[in-house]
C-alpha cells in the first residue's frame, strides 16, 4: 500500500487475524458440541423413564405458576344498630346535599371512598330467618322489616296488615281493592299475549310492595318491581323478603340501569310519577326500556277521569286535560292505544319502524335521538328529551317475533351478534357449560333447589347460563352484567330473564339482608385492578342474609385471599374444586353467619 509520500508502507501480517478466528471457530464448534452432548444425554435419561429428577427443576403444571396472593387477617367491626337498613348510595342522611329539582336526591349517590363504612351491618332487633317461598309471599317476620309508618298509611288499602309477630299481605292496593288477582285477571282479559307466553319480562314502576309483581310469578312473567328509597318505608325491603324481585330506583334525572328495548310490559299503579311534565321525559325513558310490540299499563290518574276525579284532590277540567295531553304525547312516541276498561288502560309501542320517519323534521316534539346516543348506555347517563328508535335491522327482537316462554329460553337472541364472540353456537356451549356445573354447585350446597334458597343474584353473567341453569327451581336469579363488560344484558333480556347494569367498586341498589345465595365467576379476576376487593366483599356481606350462602369461583391465585376476608366477616368458608378438579381455579362455598349487634336487647 503507498503512503501519500509515495512510498511503499509495510503491512502488518494477517496471520495474526487469521489464528483468532480460527479458534473462535473450534470454539464455537467444540461448545456446540458439548451442549448437544448434554440435551441427547438429558434425552436419553428422560427415555430411560428418569423422570423424577427432571420433575424437581420444572414445575408441575398442576400448580400455581404465581404465588397466591396473600392477605392480612382482619376482623370487621359491627356498625352502630342505627345503620341496620344501611343503602350506601341511596342514604337519607346525605339526601340534603342533592337538589329537590326531579327528586334528584333519591337517585344513587354513594359516598366517596374515605367516606365508605368499614363495618358489618346489624340485623333489627329480634330478627328471624325469612319465613320461605311460597308461604313467604303472604306474610312475613315484623321484626325483619320493622316499619310501622307504611303499616299506619297503607293498611286501610290492604297493602299490607300487622298481625301478631307478623306483617300480612292480602294482595289488595290503591287501584285493586278487590285484591291483586281480580286486577290482574282483567288486565289479561285485556291483554291476551299475557297468557300465553308472549309476555315474559315486566317492570313494575312504584312498585309498593310488589303485590302485583308477586301475582304475575304464578303466570309465568317475571316481574322487576322498582322504587325509590322514599317515605314509603322499605317497599323494595318488603318485596324481596316476600321473595318478589325488586331493586332500588327512580326515574328523574338518569337512566334507569337497563338496556334498551328490554321489557315485554311496563306498569304503574297510581305510582304518582308526574308522565306528562318535563316534556314527558319519564315515559321517553319507558318507550326506551320496552321492546317493539310491548305494552304500557296505566291504572289511576288520568285514567278513568271521569268517574274517579273527585277522590284526586282535582277539577274534571284538570283531569281530562291531563289525559289528552298524555295521549298526544304516548302518540307522538309511537304508541298506540290497545285496549282500556275501568281504571286500566293499555297503550301498545309500534312495532313498525315507519311511525317514527315523522321524528325528523326538526319541529316536531319529541324529536329523534341522534346517532350518538347509544341506546343501551345506561349507567349514570342522563335522560334525554328524544326517542330512542329501535334499530332496523333487528328485525326479530319484537315481542310478536320473539318465541313464546319458555322456548324462548332457549333460541339464539338476534342481539347477540353485538356481544364479542357472540353467536348462537357460544349461547349453546356457555348453557352445556352452566348445566355442568350447576350439577356440581348443588353437590357442594344441597340448599340449592330447596326452599332454603329463593333470592339469588349471579353478580357477573355473561349470558345469563347460570340463571338458566337453574330455571326449573323454585327461585329467580338477578343478572348482573358489569358496566364495563362487554354488553350482554340485552340477550339475557331477550331469553326472557331479568337483570341490571352494575358497577361493583359501588354498593348495589337494595337493602341489607336480601339475597339467600350470591354467584360470582372470576369477578376479582376481572375487576381488582379496579375495586378494592375488601370493598366488595363487605357489600356482598351487606346484600346477604344471615345463613345465606356465597359460591365463589376464582382464580386459584384470589382465593386464600377472599377466604382470609371472609373470616373477618364472619363467615364459614370452605374451598372445594371446580366439576373439572384444575388447580387453576377453585371455588369457596361460603355461608353468613347469624348474629346480633352486642347492644341489641
Amino acid at each position: 500500500m503507498k503512503h501519500k509520500d509515495g512510498k511503499y508502507q509495510s503491512q502488518p501480517d494477517k496471520g495474526f487475524k487469521i489464528v483468532p478466528a480460527t479458534l473462535l471457530v473450534f470454539v464455537l464448534c467444540g461448545f456446540s458440541f458439548y451442549l448437544g452432548g448434554i440435551f441427547c444425554s438429558e434425552k436419553n435419561k428422560l427415555e430411560g423413564k428418569t423422570v423424577q429428577d427432571v420433575s424437581k427443576a420444572v414445575p408441575s403444571p398442576k400448580e400455581p405458576a404465581v404465588n397466591p396472593l396473600q392477605v392480612k387477617s382482619v376482623a370487621f367491626p359491627e356498625c352502630s344498630i342505627d345503620y341496620q337498613d344501611y343503602t350506601p348510595c341511596t342514604d337519607p342522611r346525605r339526601w340534603k346535599k342533592y337538589g329537590l329539582h326531579r327528586l334528584t336526591f333519591l337517585e344513587r349517590h354513594c359516598p366517596p371512598v374515605f367516606e365508605r363504612k368499614e363495618c358489618l351491618v346489624p340485623p333489627p332487633d329480634g330478627y328471624k330467618p325469612p319465613i320461605r317461598w311460597p308461604k313467604s309471599r303472604d306474610e312475613c317476620w315484623y321484626r325483619n322489616v320493622p316499619y310501622d309508618w307504611i303499616n299506619k298509611q297503607k293498611s286501610n288499602q290492604n297493602w299490607l296488615r300487622k298481625q301478631g309477630e307478623k306483617f300480612l299481605f292480602p294482595g289488595g292496593g290503591t287501584m285493586f281493592p278487590k285484591g291483586v288477582g281480580a286486577y290482574v285477571d282483567l288486565m289479561q282479559d285485556l291483554i291476551p299475549e299475557m297468557r300465553d307466553g308472549t309476555v315474559r319480562t315486566a317492570i313494575d314502576t312504584g312498585c309498593g310492595v310488589a303485590s302485583w309483581g308477586g301475582d304475575l310469578l304464578d303466570r309465568g312473567i317475571l316481574t322487576v318491581s322498582l322504587a325509590p328509597r322514599d317515605n314509603h318505608e322499605a317497599q323494595v325491603q318488603f318485596a324481596l323478603e316476600r321473595g318478589i324481585p325488586a331493586i332500588l330506583g327512580v326515574i328523574s334525572t338518569q337512566r334507569l340501569p337497563f338496556p334498551s328495548n328490554s321489557f315485554d310490559m311496563a306498569h304503574c299503579s297510581r305510582c304518582l310519577i308526574p308522565w306528562t311534565e318535563f316534556g314527558g321525559i319519564y315515559l321517553l325513558e319507558v318507550h326506551r326500556i320496552l321492546r317493539p310490540g310491548g305494552f304500557w299499563v296505566l291504572s289511576g290518574p288520568p285514567v278513568n277521569y271521569e268517574n274517579r276525579w273527585r277522590g284526586w284532590n282535582t277539577t274534571v277540567e284538570e283531569q281530562k286535560s291531563d289525559y289528552e295531553k298524555l295521549q298526544d304525547l304516548l302518540t307522538s312516541m309511537c304508541f298506540k292505544m290497545y285496549a282500556t276498561k275501568d281504571d286500566i288502560a293499555v297503550w301498545q309501542k309500534s312495532s313498525d319502524n315507519s311511525c317514527y320517519d315523522k321524528l325528523a323534521d326538526p319541529d316536531v316534539y319529541p324529536g329523534k335521538c341522534d346517532d350518538s346516543i347509544e341506546p343501551d348506555l345506561a349507567w349514570y347517563t342522563p335522560l334525554r328529551p328524544c326517542v330512542v328508535v329501535p334499530r332496523p335491522k333487528l328485525k326479530k327482537s319484537s315481542l310478536e317475533s320473539l318465541p313464546k316462554w319458555p322456548e324462548r329460553l332457549q333460541v339464539a337472541p338476534e342481539r347477540i351478534s353485538d356481544v364479542p364472540g357472540g353467536s348462537g353456537n357460544a349461547l349453546k356451549h356457555d348453557d352445556s357449560k352452566w348445566k355442568v356445573r350447576a350439577k356440581h354447585y348443588k353437590n357442594l350446597l344441597p340448599a340449592i333447589g330447596t326452599d332454603k334458597i329463593r333470592n339469588v343474584m349471579d353478580m357477573n353473567t355473561v349470558y345469563g347460563g347460570f340463571a338458566t341453569s337453574l330455571i326449573d327451581d323454585p327461585l329467580w336469579v338477578m343478572n348482573v352484567v358489569s358496566s364495563y363488560a362487554a354488553n350482554s344484558l340485552p340477550v339475557v333480556y331477550d331469553r326472557g330473564l331479568i337483570g341490571t347494569y352494575h358497577d361493583w367498586c359501588e354498593a348495589f341498589s337494595t337493602y341489607p339482608r336480601t339475597y339467600d345465595l350470591l354467584h360470582l365467576d372470576g369477578l376479582f379476576t376481572a375487576e381488582s385492578h379496579r375495586c378494592d376487593m375488601k370493598y366488595v366483599l363487605l357489600e356482598m356481606d351487606r346484600i346477604l342474609r344471615p345463613n345465606g350462602y356465597a359460591l365463589i369461583r376464582e382464580s386459584s391465585y384470589f382465593v386464600d385471599a377472599i377466604a382470609t376476608i371472609a373470616k373477618g366477616l364472619r363467615w364459614g368458608c370452605r374451598k372445594e374444586d371446580t366439576e373439572y378438579g384444575v388447580e387453576k381455579e377453585k371455588i369457596l362455598v361460603c355461608q353468613k353467619k347469624l348474629w346480633y349487634s352486642s347492644s341489641s336487647s
